[in-house]
């Protein structure tokens, strides 16, 4: 993945690093594997804001992605790569032999045409899902399961990827994108590959608007607020 400048002709323009999109191959989503997502704007059931900085930004749809590779030994096929408005990675659109569609984290060096598994007997490929007892160690490996059978959760942001450092009977000692090493259940099912999209941290919005199409709000400091309406408040 590249990044992409432009000629300082607006002061927006002057800092801004946007994604190239190079890597997408499909730009319409899945209607099968789509559902809606509804916006709280921040607030709870009884209408009050508890989360602050929410609000606005452009509609979106979830895409259903597939954090357990439920279909073991089944081949399945790279129909195309896609972006995700609801994460910082990429998603990949599969298709199983028998033709049943699923998404799947995009790992970089992925390909469209690729064929990736996920079960016990297979090869420590790019996208292919394995559990822990079986993956060399050294191997770069995300989308982690924190408990066997219920769906990867750690390594799942742009970039990250986690290492498999040692490994015993029922355990195996992986150390994470923080630095900190953890012990996991052997069972546990990971993908091996680190997550695409690795130029995520060098972007630059260049304007507060890109902000608000994304959702957040503005921030504004106690200090400036009303002693009302905040602890600092009243200078």
């Amino acid at each position: 993945m590249s990044l992409k400048e432009f000629k300082p002709l607006t002061p927006s323009q002057r800092y801004k690093v946007l994604p190239s999109f190079e890597e997408i191959t499909k730009k319409t989503p899945e209607k099968s594997l789509l559902t809606p997502l509804k916006r709280s704007g921040g607030r709870n059931n009884t209408g009050r804001i508890t989360m602050r900085h929410i609000g606005g930004g452009a509609k979106r749809h979830y895409r259903l992605i597939d954090f357990k590779r439920r279909k073991h030994n089944v081949p399945a096929k790279v129909l195309g790569i896609e972006y995700d408005p609801n994460r910082t990675c990429r998603i990949a659109l599969l298709e199983y032999e028998d033709g049943q569609k699923s998404y799947i984290l995009a790992p970089a060096g992925l390909e469209v045409g690729a064929t990736v598994v996920s079960g016990e007997n297979t090869a420590p490929k790019v996208g292919n899902a394995m559990q822990l007892r079986n993956v060399p160690l050294g191997t770069a490996i995300h989308n982690i399961e924190l408990i066997p059978g219920n769906g990867g959760k750690v390594a799942r942001a742009a970039g990250q990827q986690a290492i498999l450092s040692n490994r015993d009977v029922e355990w195996a000692l992986v150390r994470l994108p923080s630095g900190e090493f953890r012990r996991f259940n052997a069972n546990c099912l990971c993908t091996i590959g680190s997550v695409g999209n690795r130029d995520h941290m060098n972007e630059v919005s260049g304007k507060a608007g890109r902000s608000r199409w994304q959702g957040v709000r503005p921030t504004v400091r106690g200090m400036c607020m009303n002693p009302v309406d905040h602890p600092n408040g009243g200078g």
